[in-house]
């Protein structure tokens, strides 16, 4: 005799959960998703108080700019450890796990991702996406992604915060996208449109926001935010090509979560902090190089030899170093945008 079906978690079953389970438009949609997602939610929800349980806004925090949660009134952190389907993050300046609390002055509840996945971790498109999907399902209707990354324009200024109106994605032009694969009905539709990604109105509200807190004029731009796979920084001709292509600054990030919160129906800002700009020397030629060798006249290469300046490269510390110096600015902008949000 066969043995009955197995029945999904009952969310309504938590241990101290009395109130009832948070995202209604998901509720009868809860059986169809896998047993990964439902336990996931079991988890985090297991741990939080019950005003808690339903954050409005996810914050995803990028390089060094983990420092937002420490605005989180009456925080509560939950390590990726002790979430179902959570990996852990490995990349210099980001941590762990999820920070419930309450922020700005309307107490709106939030939940801020303190580490993210990256492609180039090994972590496959789906799980670099998973954390913005089961923050969906925890409630958030908003997301608000911050990110590092180099400037493409040689003229840009380091420090310059730039609000994302739309982004070029190699890898998903080619074979890299987080949606590839089985299509999750209950989350989104299976060709869902990336032409309005970036949300008009949280942009208008982020200027607005700048204003209010006396940021000086072109400190917040708006701008294209081209996605690479990484972990390698790009070379000469690949910024060149990216800047042709129409972008303004380049990373590492952000496309997969933006790709799956869309896909889920969330409005999406995404806040760029400029934190280098691109290496776009001259070349060094060594064929000219070379030639003075032979004319016995001091070219480039005697000079390099003597001690002459090393070609300049980037590095994930000066990523972190900018970062830290405007982590203060960028938490103040995030928390006044919040508070706009719980007027609407």
């Amino acid at each position: 005799m066969s043995s009955p079906p197995s029945q999904p978690a009952d969310l309504n079953a938590l241990p101290r959960l009395a109130d009832p389970i948070p995202s209604p438009s998901h509720l009868p949609h809860l059986d169809e998703l896998t047993a990964s997602y439902t336990q996931a939610l079991i988890d985090v929800r297991s741990r939080l108080p019950k005003e808690l349980r339903v954050p409005k806004v996810g914050i995803v925090c990028g390089s060094g700019l983990q420092g937002l949660a420490e605005l989180l009134q009456d925080r509560v952190e939950v390590n990726y450890a002790e979430i179902e389907g959570f990996g852990e993050s490995t990349v210099r300046g980001h941590q762990s796990a999820l920070a419930f609390g309450f922020l700005g002055s309307k107490r709106t509840p939030v939940v801020c991702q303190l580490g993210r996945f990256h492609a180039y971790e090994g972590f496959p498109l789906e799980q670099v996406a998973y954390p913005m999907r089961i923050m969906k399902l925890l409630g958030i209707s908003v997301a608000i992604i911050t990110n590092a990354a180099g400037g493409l324009d040689p003229h840009g200024e380091v420090g310059t915060i730039v609000a994302l109106q739309d982004h070029i994605s190699l890898p998903s032009l080619t074979s890299m996208n987080p949606l590839i694969g089985r299509n999750r009905d209950t989350l989104g539709p299976r060709f869902p449109p990336m032409s309005d990604a970036y949300d008009f109105d949280l942009r208008l509200a982020a200027f607005r926001a700048a204003k209010a807190l006396g940021f000086k004029k072109g400190t917040l731009k708006e701008g294209v935010y081209a996605w690479v796979a990484g972990p390698t920084y790009e070379t000469k001709a690949e910024q060149r090509f990216l800047r042709a292509a129409g972008a303004d600054v380049v990373g590492m990030s952000t496309v997969p979560e933006v790709i799956a919160a869309r896909h889920a129906g969330v409005r999406v800002l995404v806040l760029s902090l400029v934190t280098n700009i691109v290496v776009n020397a001259p070349y060094r030629s060594a064929e000219a190089a070379f030639e003075a060798e032979e004319r016995g006249e001091k070219g480039p290469l005697s000079d390099l030899k003597s001690g002459g300046k090393e070609e300049e490269v980037a590095s994930h510390q000066e990523v972190l170093d900018v970062s830290a110096k405007r982590a203060d600015d960028i938490r103040a902008l995030v928390e006044k945008i919040v508070d706009g949000l719980a007027d609407e």
